[in-house]
């Protein structure tokens, strides 16, 4: 979801009119009260030097020739203590205004001459308004960048890695008036380095792994894994996710903080993740000084398995949103072993096809009910939404890096060699070799499995579908690998039931809220 800017409200816009004479103040009050602006009106200029001394305005409209001190002199009054004011001088007679030299000497911004009309001064209030806009945004910047330059020195000290992960959200939260962040990091110190991520949360997010996990729903999973997958920002409803890209353009990690109002900050939070970024590399390539490896171990060994059970619910909650197509990615992954094992694929790649095939339709996590659920023809407009999960379900498991080589598979499931699947139009040697394994295996088993809206078809009827699409669905190679794995169906279908079986038994020994009947 993407924010859009916000519009400072003219009301925090402080104006203070001066002028020794009541009705020009009425009939400004009147235009200025008309247009929404805040505002102040002063006949006794002296009054206006001390009330500006005492408060904070952004604007001042000034009358020049004014009793008992004209307008250049109360100028020059201010100017000894404030240099930022905007300051627009009227005069009634333009053969008495003060000469160009008094008005640059005085740094005045802006003139402009008495009239029964007031156009001109609303266009010259309205331009002021917007320099005073820019002003305050540069100094933001200006005031930001500071901040990280006070920062950035901590963050580069060699330290344990928790307290350069503190120190970076302590540094962030200033930039944008937070208080609640998180920073999710790839160790990259260790052989297993894509299998291992460090947490650390502040605010609501300083808690333990299992809260944590809690905390992260489907979407924020997902965009965490679009930033990371695209190198890119992503914009929330909540706040933004900023992708920690190191030196070698490789992200090493994510960094959320929670915010509402952060359009104007974003370049500043930009450029502190990039140095937070660099400060992580650096603390890794001094091998993590003075940090227990045994603790990380356990950390990392921890924050990863809750990871796998958060995406496992995930799944689960897409199988029990349909029962004709509960056990599916089950049997998916099953098949996709299967036709890897024919080809003597590698106990890696069988791994990944067993990884894929579980998590392939992951992203239909957030397809409504109503579209997943629906007997009759899907419409143009839910069909488009439902070839959407291949990308959300990459989104998703690109969250980590752990499920970094599992990406491509889940993307890539419904592509065709012809080109003309989804959801990116690849054809032949563009899709890679594991996705086109899952392609047959998903289709297979969708072929062969009730649905809602058709009976299943027997094996002959499937195997015939999958010789026609030979060559232009699917991958020929694979197709014959498959076919002639089916000859010995049955005792496929005895194999699955047994491993499903045995899954059932090992969840139900391990659950210690299952209640075991007697006998």
């Amino acid at each position: 979801m993407r924010l859009t800017k916000k519009e400072r409200p003219l009301t925090d816009y402080r104006i203070l009119i001066v002028d020794d004479d009541e009705g020009i103040i009425r009939s400004i009050q009147v235009l200025l009260k008309r247009s929404g602006y805040y505002y102040t009106g002063v006949t006794d200029p002296l009054e206006a030097i001390e009330k500006l001394r005492l408060e904070e305005f952004d604007l001042l409209i000034l009358d020049y020739i004014m009793e008992p001190m004209h307008g250049d002199k109360v100028v020059a009054r201010i100017r000894e203590f404030n240099a930022e004011i905007y300051i627009l001088l009227l005069t009634g007679h333009k053969d008495l205004a003060p000469p160009l030299e008094t008005i640059r000497a005085l740094d005045i911004q802006a003139y402009c001459e008495k009239s029964d009309k007031f156009d001109q001064l609303l266009l010259l209030i309205e331009s002021a308004i917007k320099s005073i806009s820019q002003m305050r945004t540069i100094k933001k910047f200006k005031d930001g960048l500071n901040k990280i330059l006070q920062a950035v020195p901590q963050i580069y000290q060699l330290q344990p890695i928790d307290s350069i992960l503190e120190e970076i959200l302590t540094g962030i939260l200033p930039l944008v008036h937070s208080e609640n962040a998180f920073i999710l990091v790839d160790d990259s110190t260790h052989v297993e380095a894509a299998k291992n991520i460090i947490f650390k949360g502040i605010g609501i997010y300083h808690t333990n792994m299992d809260d944590f996990m809690g905390m992260l729903g489907p979407e924020i999973i997902e965009q965490i894994g679009y930033a990371r997958l695209n190198k890119q920002v992503v914009k929330m409803d909540t706040g933004v996710i900023l992708p920690l890209v190191n030196e070698l353009a490789n992200v090493i990690g994510v960094l959320f903080i929670e915010s509402r109002d952060f359009e104007e900050g974003l370049k500043l939070l930009e450029i502190y993740a990039s140095q937070a970024a660099a400060s992580l590399n650096n603390a890794f390539l001094h091998s993590m000084v003075n940090i227990k490896n045994e603790e990380l171990i356990k950390t990392y060994s921890e924050l990863r398995n809750r990871y796998m059970e958060t995406i496992e619910a995930l799944r689960l909650a897409v199988d029990a949103k349909d029962m004709y197509t509960r056990g599916h990615s089950d049997r998916v992954a099953f098949f996709a072993i299967k036709i890897g094992e024919a080809f003597s694929l590698s106990a890696k790649e069988l791994e990944l096809l067993r990884i894929g095939g579980i998590f392939h339709d992951i992203g239909k996590i957030g397809t409504a009910d109503d579209i997943l659920l629906k007997i009759g023809k899907l419409s143009e407009k839910e069909y488009l939404e439902i070839k959407k999960h291949p990308i959300k379900g990459a989104n998703i498991l690109g969250a980590v890096s752990m499920f970094k080589e599992v990406v491509p598979l889940v993307m890539c499931h419904h592509e065709r060699i012809d080109g003309e699947g989804y959801p990116l139009g690849l054809a032949g040697d563009e899709i890679p070799f594991l996705a086109k394994i899952l392609a047959v295996a998903d289709a297979f088993d969708a072929m062969t499995s009730d649905r809602l809206y058709r009976t299943k078809l027997d094996l002959e009827e499937a195997v015939s579908q999958l010789k026609a699409g030979a060559g232009t669905q699917f991958d020929a190679d694979i197709i014959q690998k498959f076919i002639a794995l089916l000859e010995n169906f049955e005792d496929l279908q005895k194999e699955i039931a047994y491993s499903f079986e045995q899954e059932e038994y090992e969840r139900i020994e391990n659950d210690p809220y299952y209640i075991k009947s007697e006998g």
